[in-house]
């Protein structure tokens, strides 16, 4: 019969040790929550490998997947620690999301309909790229998208929120739509500068709308495609093909930047390059490190089919 003894990473948790009837995680993580009083999504439960790194043990899994049979003859040594208050990802996404989608539409409605500002063709249309792009996520959180983890700390839902609800929420609606396109030339450089917005013919307008619907409809494709690899299983890994996928490992990013630079151009005021800019980077740093797992989880299998990380060709 194993052995375990479970050491504390948190003050809020106590240290125990005992004999077990199941190697399964999850009855571990079940208990120190109860002793504990803590919801069993605060607990991260973790080994020391040879270097002394914590892993995390699966709470899917077993003993077995993590420690050979001589090992489990002995005290297995676990690390417990209390995560803080946590939050469903699900709440989180349709909260960030949510926030743009408020804000744009009291800025819109404050500057187009009480002061009466002129809302050109290509302004409308902006509002109704931005609005249309978050009512897209937020049905894809509800009926798309898997979660591998049912929680995060409660505290990224602050962090991960002002991103959307600043950058696109107030920035992309205040500098969009509260001066009179006709108005710019009577403006100081600053202002200029920060008020500029394109003032398009509809040719223009429609063809650029036309291919950030493009970006947007190939970035449900491929979410789609995505959310079937995880039919029966959230946290199945496996390697994904398909439209977009043949040439890089996440071009859901891929699209996503490309519709934000379609939005951009249409635009062209300052805050819609910056929010294109930061979003774009930040995907493209999760596109490297899943491009990273997927080599290191595949191997050869993946390098052969010689994509990028999310950038076709490029990068």
């Amino acid at each position: 019969m194993a052995s375990i003894a479970v050491n504390p990473r948190s003050k809020t948790i106590k240290g125990y040790s005992s004999s077990l009837d199941s190697l399964l995680v999850a009855p571990i993580i079940k208990k120190i929550g109860k002793d504990n009083k803590l919801d069993t999504n605060r607990i991260r439960l973790t080994y020391k490998d040879a270097a002394g790194k914590h892993v995390p043990l699966d709470p899917s899994k077993s003993l077995m997947d993590y420690f050979t049979g001589d090992q489990l003859t002995k005290v297995v040594d676990l690390y417990a620690k209390d995560l803080g208050p946590q939050i469903a990802w699900k709440t989180v996404f349709l909260l960030e999301y949510l926030g743009p989608i408020l804000l744009q539409v009291l800025v819109y409605t404050y500057f187009a309909i009480v002061r009466q500002v002129p809302q050109t063709q290509t302004q409308q249309l902006a509002f109704i790229m931005v609005n249309l792009h978050f009512i897209k996520r937020e049905l894809e959180t509800l009926h798309v998208h898997k979660f591998s983890n049912s929680t995060m700390p409660l505290f990224n839902l602050f962090k991960n929120s002002s991103h959307y609800w600043f950058l696109s929420g107030f920035n992309l609606s205040f500098f969009v739509y509260s001066k009179p396109v006709s108005s710019l030339s009577s403006l100081n450089t600053v202002e200029k500068f920060a008020f500029y917005v394109n003032d398009f013919s509809p040719v223009v307008n429609f063809s650029i709308f036309g291919l950030w619907a493009f970006a947007e409809l190939s970035n449900l494709k491929t979410h789609l495609t995505l959310a079937n690899l995880r039919k029966n299983d959230s946290k199945a890994y496996v390697i994904p093909y398909g439209y977009g996928f043949d040439l890089v490992s996440c071009p859901n990013y891929f699209f996503e930047s490309l519709s934000w630079i379609f939005y951009s151009l249409l635009v062209g005021n300052w805050s819609a390059w910056l929010f294109m800019a930061v979003g774009s980077g930040q995907m493209y740093i999760w596109a490297v490190q899943k491009h990273k797992r997927y080599l290191k989880t595949f191997g050869d299998d993946y390098k052969k089919l010689r994509r990028t990380a999310m950038f076709p060709f490029l990068a």
